[in-house]
This record gives structure tokens, C-alpha cells and sequence, in this order.
């Protein structure tokens, strides 16, 4: 499969050359040149259906159902993506149950081997990959990279945006080619450094003097976004073989939202022809994709928060702009004058033909940390199902969706375990969090709902920390070169 840049669509590159490159050189991002058709398989074990699903695109590659089968061999249940009925017509499907707890592992656990058979197709200098992260992408990136032949990672985060369990998962981490950097600031000075690293022909040409060439890990990298697509076909199938749907019958489905990734493969699972009527965009406390879903205007002239769903602390939704391609009518002039607005003035507006054309697909609204906290308690005490601060908000904003009167059979997305944020769980069940560490807070949180304490929490407590570096933003380049 062919992609092209949003920004300039006479450029084609093979998608597994595009998982080299992260992002197109003219700063867009890369997108399929046609959506292929997919069909539901009743039953497919999930590494089959990954790796069906990444065929459509990556068709140069050979051995992909080997690739997925190893990509997914650790995650612990074979589903690897089970969907948990809570409600009559109401589904959450866990994504949370790879080696980092969180969403990102289901795409991460396959990047670096799409990577490897890429650079085997197609040669070249080995790979630095650059991630900006606002939590669990950097731990699942350096899970998943860590000790990669001929690649390199180097992980930024911002110093006070990610949890306390966050942070420790990335600290810790091994690997002779890992390297972790703490940002003075929020997710988007981390995330704009990175893209400014790419864009820099100085900065590129001193890496590639160090032997390397500079790719992504973040959504932005198609390798990334492909594989997520997968996971809402399996949660369909799921739902036939348990009876729930029939074979054709649309669903909805909620996803709590930072950096648009997840909620695009939903839309891109979509445009290939799965059933989905409703793709309902939750936002926290940051909800500048509520206001851009409502009036067609995306602004950045707003406050930041920082929240109890920290990996949705974002205000630059660095994959709308694949969205923004469709919205145009895949018009890269178009895309690249609003990318342009935004960089200069914070703020760009679709029109009023294109926001009809996002309504048509998408329904968005927020919830606050007040709101959040509740459904929360609420969930556990009337459904006894446990959700993450991220999945929290999902729900609550499906429970504000409801009132819109849609009966339509609905899947929300979880994107993380519990235990990865259990003060702020604890906090909102009732219990007092005083004194104590992420690792008793974890014990307590076990105790307290008789869930299971996953092991990767247990292993962490015991691990030392091997990063400490922390940079100002304009210190980011030197972090790198000094990583090398």
C-alpha cells in the first residue's frame, strides 16, 4: 500500500518505508492512498486478525502472522483484547492487558518488529527513535524496543505530567539502547520538541553523522496507528460470538481522548467497513477536541490542565490532521494552510461544511475531575467493574451521550489498568491515600476491590532507577546527541 503525505499528496512511499521515516519530510503525516475492505471473522484468534489487518497495508512485508504471534505472545489473556459486558448493551474492552498496562503495548508490542523487517527490506543506517510521551507511550516504547538490534530510543516525558507509577515504569527501564529525559513542562513543549528535532536539517544531519536515521514511535508513525486498527474489529467479533450483535449490526464506540490516535483507528476501522455508527470523542478537563467538535474551531488560546488522566493532558491532537485530510476532501493545500494558522496564531477552523461532515461521524463531550471521580465510584459500587481515571471519563461521557436517546449497542474503550494510577482510584472510592507510596496505594487499592495486583506492579517496586536526566525544552537536541 501506497501513503501520502496530508500536506502534499504527490508524494508516495511503500508503508513500510513510511514505519522508517515516522513523519513525511514536508512535516505531514503519512496516510493510506485508498481505505481497503476488511472482513468480520467470527472466532479469528487475534494474532491472526492483527496480522490481516496489517497485510492490507503492508503487503511488502513477508511473515506477517509470525511478526503478530510474537508481538502478543506476552499478554495475559488470550484474547488479548477481551471485551467485559457491563450493562445491557454496554461493553468496555480492556486493552490493558500487555506488559505496561496501557493501550499503547497493543501497538508497541508490534512496531519494533514492523520496524526490523522494514529496515531488511530496505536497508539503510540503523534507527533512532524519538517518542514524546504524556505517559504510557514511553514506557510501552522502551518495553517494546528495548535491546532492538541496530535501533535507539530516547523517551521524553514531562517532570510533573505523568503519575507517580508512570514515571517509575520509565525510570526503571533496562536496555542497553534506552534512554529516558524528563521535560521542564507539559506533553505538548515534549511533543513540539520532538517535532521540531525532525524538522531541524541541522540536528538530522549531526544524527546521521552518528550513524542513524531518525524515526518515531509515537502515533504519528503509521507502524503505530495500523495495528490499532485490528482491535476494534476483534471487539465486534467478540460481541457476534457472545451473542450480543448480530452479524452487520452497527455499534458505537467511546474513547477517551488525547492525542486523537486511538479514536482515528476507530475511524479508519470504519472507513474499511466495520459497523460503527457513533465514534464518541471523551475528553478531560482539556477539552480543546470538545470545543473543535462542537463549533469547527480548534484553538489552543486556552489554558493547560494537568489532571488525574494525565495521558490526556494534551492540547495539540497531533493525529486530527489525518482526520482533517478527510474532512477537506484529502485537499494537503487545505490541511497545510490550517497547520500553518495554528503555528502562527493558535487557531484554525475547519468551515461550517466540514463540521457537518464531522457530525455525521462523531459525537464529543468532557467530563471533570469531579465527574470523573464519580463514575468511578459509581461503576464499582452498582457494576462492580473497576476503571482507570482514562476509561473513567469514557464512561462518564457515554452516561452524557445516553441522554441523547441512541440505543445503539456500545463499546468503551479502556485504556489502562487501574493500578497505574491508584491514588487517584483510591481517592475516589473514599479512601484516604495519606502516606503512603505508589506500591502500598496498589496493595491497598487490591484490598480494598479484591481485584488482582498485577505483577508487572510488583516487579517494578524492586527495580532501580537508571534515568535521572532532566532538560529544559531547548536542551531536548543536546539530550539526544549526548544519548549517542
Amino acid at each position: 500500500m501506497i501513503l501520502i503525505s496530508t500536506r502534499d499528496s504527490r508524494m508516495g512511499v511503500p508503508a513500510s518505508k513510511a514505519v522508517l521515516m515516522g513523519i513525511a519530510p514536508d512535516g505531514g503525516l503519512l496516510v493510506p492512498l485508498k481505505f481497503p475492505q476488511l472482513s468480520i471473522e467470527k472466532d479469528e484468534p487475534y494474532p491472526a486478525l492483527a496480522a490481516r489487518v496489517l497485510a492490507q497495508f503492508f503487503d511488502d512485508l513477508p511473515e506477517l502472522d509470525k511478526l503478530t504471534q510474537e508481538a502478543y505472545r506476552c499478554f495475559d489473556d488470550p484474547r488479548v483484547a477481551p471485551v467485559v459486558k457491563t450493562a445491557d448493551g454496554e461493553y468496555v474492552m480492556e486493552l490493558w492487558h500487555g506488559p505496561t498496562l496501557a493501550f499503547k503495548d497493543m501497538a508497541l508490542s508490534v512496531l519494533p518488529r514492523l520496524l526490523t523487517a522494514s529496515m531488511a527490506l530496505h536497508g539503510g543506517s540503523d534507527v533512532l527513535i524519538l517518542v514524546a510521551t504524556s505517559g504510557d507511550t514511553g514506557k510501552a516504547a522502551l518495553e517494546g524496543f528495548c535491546d532492538v538490534p541496530h535501533t535507539r530510543i530516547v523517551v521524553f516525558y514531562p517532570s510533573d505530567g505523568v503519575s507517580e507509577m508512570q514515571k517509575l515504569q520509565m525510570v526503571t527501564q533496562g536496555g542497553d539502547n534506552t534512554q529516558v529525559v524528563a521535560v521542564k513542562g507539559n506533553f505538548d513543549d515534549a511533543q513540539s520538541g520532538v517535532k521540531a528535532m525532525f524538522a531541524d536539517e541541522t540536528f538530522v544531519s549531526a544524527v546521521a553523522e552518528k550513524g542513524y536515521s531518525l524515526s518515531s514511535a509515537n502515533s504519528i508513525n503509521f507502524g503505530r496507528l495500523a495495528p490499532q486498527i485490528a482491535y476494534y474489529y476483534g471487539a465486534y467479533a467478540q460481541l457476534v460470538s457472545m451473542g450480543e450483535i448480530a452479524q452487520g449490526e452497527p455499534i458505537n464506540l467511546v474513547v477517551p481522548t488525547g492525542n486523537f490516535g486511538n479514536i482515528l483507528a476507530g475511524y479508519y476501522a470504519k472507513r474499511m467497513g466495520l459497523p460503527v455508527a457513533k465514534l464518541i470523542c471523551a475528553s478531560n478537563r482539556n477539552n480543546v477536541l470538545t470545543d473543535f467538535f462542537h463549533s469547527g474551531e480548534y484553538s489552543l488560546k486556552r489554558p493547560f490542565y494537568r489532571t488525574m488522566s494525565p495521558s490526556m493532558d494534551i492540547l495539540i491532537s497531533s493525529n486530527l490532521e489525518r482526520l482533517l485530510f478527510e474532512l477537506t476532501g484529502r485537499d494537503p493545500h487545505m490541511v497545510s494552510a490550517m497547520m500553518k494558522q495554528l503555528k502562527e496564531t493558535g487557531v484554525y477552523d475547519i468551515g461550517e461544511t466540514a463540521r457537518r461532515a464531522l457530525e455525521a461521524d462523531f459525537w464529543a463531550d468532557w467530563c471533570s475531575e469531579e465527574e470523573t471521580m464519580a463514575c468511578i465510584r459509581r461503576t464499582f459500587e452498582t457494576k462492580g467493574y473497576l476503571l482507570d481515571t482514562h476509561t473513567a471519563v469514557a464512561a462518564g461521557v457515554y452516561e452524557k451521550y445516553k441522554k441523547t436517546g441512541d440505543a445503539t449497542k456500545t463499546v468503551i474503550v479502556s485504556t489502562a489498568s487501574p493500578y497505574k494510577f491508584p491514588q487517584d482510584v483510591l481517592a475516589s472510592l473514599g479512601e484516604s491515600t495519606d502516606g503512603m507510596d505508589a506500591f502500598a496505594l496498589s496493595r491497598r487499592l487490591s484490598a480494598k476491590t479484591g481485584t488482582r495486583l498485577p505483577r508487572q506492579i510488583e516487579e517494578l517496586e524492586t527495580k532501580p532507577v537508571r534515568h535521572k536526566t532532566v532538560v529544559e525544552r531547548s536542551g531536548m537536541r543536546e539530550a539526544v546527541l549526548e544519548a549517542l
